[in-house]
Parts: C-alpha cells; structure tokens; sequence
C-alpha cells in the first residue's frame, strides 16, 4: 500500500508544473481584478482630510480610553446562549447545505470544462471566486466559520472514511515543523496571486484548472495525513476560522449533534494567542493582501506598476514582485512593532503564560490546544497580538467584497436557472446602492474594524503584562500601527479607481 502510494504522490512534480503553468498563462494574459469597481466619482462629503483625522482619532482615542479606565479580559469574553437546536433539526440542514454545495463544486469543476467561456455565464467563475471563495469568507465573518461542513474535500474524506470503516491516513501524524506553512503558501498563491493579478478569474477552464489542482492536493494530503491536514494545510480552511474568530454570533455543535447559537463581543475570539509563528504570518497576510486587492484598482497602483516596469525591465510579472514586495514590508513592520510592544511593556521572563489556541469549531470558538505556553520575546509577543488585527481583516474583506458577493449570486441563481428557464435575468441584490452610499459603508466598516481591534489589544496586553502602566506602553505600538493602517486603508478606497 505505502508503495502504491508513493508512486501515486511521485507525481507532484507534475502538478508543480501544471501550476506554474497556469500562473504563467494567467499573467501573460494579463492584469485584471476579480473585484469589479465602479469607475464613477463623486463629491466627498467631508474633506478628505477631515475624514482621515477623524477616522484616526477615533481609534486613538478609543485606546486612551481603554487605557485610563480599569477593565479586565474577563469583561470582554462574555457570551450569552440564545438559541439552542435540537439534532433533529439541525442535522437534516447540516446534511442538506453540505451535498448542495458539493454539487456546486462538481458543476464547476465540469462546466468551467465544457461550458460557455463567458466570465458571467459560466457556473465556474461566477461560483468559485465571488460567491464561494468571498461569500463563505464574509459568512464566516458573521456566523463563525462553517468551513468543516461545506468543504468538499472533508465530504469526499468522509466518504472515503465512511466505505474503510476506519480513519483513512497513511502517516502517524502530521508534522509539527510544517505548522500551517502549506496554508500560508497557498493562500500567497490562489488569493494573493491568482484572484488578484491574474486573468485566472476571468477564464472559466483556468478556474476549473485551479480548482483541479486543489482539489489533487487537498485529496492526496488528507489520504497521507487525515483530517489534520484540512485543518493546517487548506488555506481557505485557515483564512475561514481566523475569520470566525471576529464573529458575533458564536453557531456551535452540542455533544448531543444539536446545534447552540449564542452572542459574544466581536473581540472575544481575538484575545487568544495563535499557535505557531506560520499563524502569525498568515494573519497579517490576510490583511495586507486584501488591502493590496483594493489597491490595485487604482490609478496610483497602475503608475507604480508601469513606472516599475521600465525600471526593472519586466513584464507582467511585475505585479507579482510588488505584492512580494509589499508582502514583506507587512510582515516586517508588524514584527518590529511586537519587538518594540515586548520592550515597552518591560514583561519579566516566565512570570505569565497564556495557552495558544487555534479558534477551531463550526463557529469560530476559542478553545485550547495542548496548552502550550505562550513564549516570552517578540514571537510572543506576535503569536499573542497578532490575533487582535483580525478585526481589521475582517472588516475590510467585508467593506471590499460584499458588494461583488451579493452581485455574483444574483448573477449565480440566473446561471443556475438558465437551462430550465432561458432568457433569464439576474437581479443584484444591491442594485439600489448608490457609489456615495457604498463608499459611507466601507467608511464606518474600516473605523468599526479597527476600533474592536484595538479593543482586543487592549485585553490581551493587560493580560500579558504585570502592570496597568506596563500594559499601556505595550499597547501603544500596536496603536500606533492601527491609527496608520486606518489612515492608509480610508486612503485606498477614496482613491480614483481604474476604468
């Protein structure tokens, strides 16, 4: 069996070149963003100006408040059950939604093929990028991550499962060293760079080709590691349950196969360390790129572009070292600001420990691991706050995306009923938004964000340090940091946008 299997995993070198492949076609045919934006302006309401001070006192103030008034992480981790569902219920729905989207699944893996190669009326490209990949994101943002039950490949694993009668993995264990690194690389590489800089989206047998290759690993990964490697190596599976930690209402499994629905504050789930360093870095990944998404759409974005083109003599992949590029200012600033919050909170080696948690269940619920305890120094410091920018992820995937999800599923339902009722007509759920109005949403999402950001850090510094005043010198790095990325966030999305 293990000799069967490695010749089986002995063609990773094809799928690597059937990967770089389909980078390299995506990129020669060019930029575009998944994310469709109006090219329209309108008159700001306030002076810009106005807008970026206002927007970044209220973080900070909301910080110097926090500071000067004596509240403990335990006032901030309440919750309150307000709903229960019996199994009865509950798993005749949970069944349902998990063979209706394995069925989305197989429709795009089959019509990206053989169906019309029209962006907006192919299955594939209109399911795949907006209304899976970004409308579980922002599901997750609001109920928890629900990823274990609508992952296709867990429903073919647990089929798998199901026909051996036993847990189907042919390694002992998943490898400690490899953490959640396989899902940072992926994540770089299907929302980094894929959804963002190529024509991938746009292409319906590219998407199919994508999800193919997904698929192949996702598969072979789970026959080798089981179901661990779902849980650390499928980026979206990450992306999901760091995203569930955000969410204020909490949807969990009972021991009874019920379901319980309670509230909690939106930073509940953001005061809990990460597990390893591969979290930390994939954290401000998720922020940095879906800032660089909203970025792209910009006149100043396609200057820089073409002016580093002529200075590097490159083409189209120019793109791509820019987000690498940026990427790496991201992670390095967030690095030297947990260097400098571990210096200025003065925290004594070994005095406290917190037990590093990876948020895993249906709705986003902290709970420990091993109970490993948190290390002292700038990686502990980045594993504990690295959680508390979630906040700010969460908050700009939604001002960013919700428009393009509820767009693309008025546009899904119309491509679903086109073979049973030709002719007809997709209607946009928000429709009726105007550019003033979505641009005032994307406002108060960014500022709310960051301010249940700096919420969270609040709790988790005077939690890791001895002292009040330790604890506000601590902060203020972090605060620091957020006040800017408030400021750069509000000025990306006030930029004129590329036609």
């Amino acid at each position: 069996m293990n000799g069967g299997l490695g010749g089986r995993f002995g063609i990773g070198r094809r799928f690597r070149i059937a990967l770089t492949a389909l980078l390299a076609v995506g990129l020669v045919s060019g930029v575009a963003s998944a994310h469709q934006v109006p090219s329209e302006k309108f008159a700001s309401p306030l002076p810009l100006s106005l807008l970026f001070l206002g927007a970044g006192a209220t973080v900070a103030l909301t910080a110097g408040w926090l500071a000067f008034t004596e509240r403990t992480p335990a006032e901030g981790t309440r919750r309150t059950r307000v709903l229960t569902v019996p199994a009865s219920i509950s798993t005749p729905i949970r069944v349902g939604v998990r063979l209706v989207f394995f069925a989305g699944f197989a429709a795009a893996l089959g019509l990206g093929v053989v169906g019309r190669q029209v962006p907006v009326e192919n299955f594939a490209t209109v399911f795949v990028w907006p209304v899976w990949f970004r409308g579980v994101a922002l599901l997750s943002i609001l109920l928890g991550t629900v990823w274990a039950v609508l992952s296709p490949w867990r429903t073919f694993y647990d089929g798998l499962t199901w026909l051996e009668g036993e847990r189907v993995a042919v390694a002992e264990s998943y490898p400690k060293w490899l953490a959640s690194w396989p899902a940072f690389v992926g994540f770089v590489l299907l929302l980094g760079i894929f959804e963002n800089l190529t024509y991938v989206p746009n292409s319906p047998r590219l998407t199919t080709g994508v999800l193919a290759v997904y698929t192949i690993l996702m598969v072979l990964g789970s026959v080798l590691y089981g179901v661990e490697w779902f849980r650390r190596a499928d980026p979206l599976a990450v992306l999901y349950r760091l995203f569930g930690r955000v969410a204020s209402i909490a949807i969990e499994r009972t021991d009874e196969g019920g379901t319980e629905i309670s509230l909690r504050a939106p930073w509940r789930g953001s005061v809990e360390p990460v597990r390893d360093f591969s979290l930390v870095a994939f954290v401000v990944t998720a922020v940095y790129t879906v800032s660089f998404d909203g970025f792209t759409n910009t006149r100043t974005y396609q200057d820089v572009l073409f002016d580093a083109r002529d200075l590097l003599g490159t083409g189209p992949e120019t793109s791509v070292l820019l987000y690498a590029a940026g990427l790496v200012v991201f992670v390095v600033s967030f690095a030297l600001a947990s260097w400098l919050v571990e210096r200025l909170g003065e925290r004594e080696r070994g005095t406290r420990t917190a037990r590093a948690t990876d948020a895993e269940t249906d709705g986003g619920r902290v709970s420990a691991d091993d109970g490993a305890p948190l290390l002292p120094g700038w990686r502990g410091a980045a594993r504990a706050f690295a959680p508390t920018v979630l906040p700010i992820a969460a908050a700009y995937e939604v001002a960013h995306n919700y428009t393009y999800v509820f767009r693309n599923l008025g546009q899904l339902v119309a491509v679903a009923l086109e073979p049973v009722a030709p002719g007809v007509q997709a209607v946009n759920p928000l429709g009726w938004l105007s550019l003033p109005a979505f641009w005032g949403s994307q406002v108060l999402l960014i500022v709310l964000g960051h301010v249940i950001a700096v919420v969270a850090a609040h709790y988790v510094a005077v939690e890791r340090f001895e002292t009040a005043s330790a604890a506000r010198r601590g902060h203020l790095p972090l605060v620091v940091l957020m006040v800017g990325y408030t400021v750069l966030s509000l000025w990306i999305i006030s930029q004129p946008v590329v036609s």
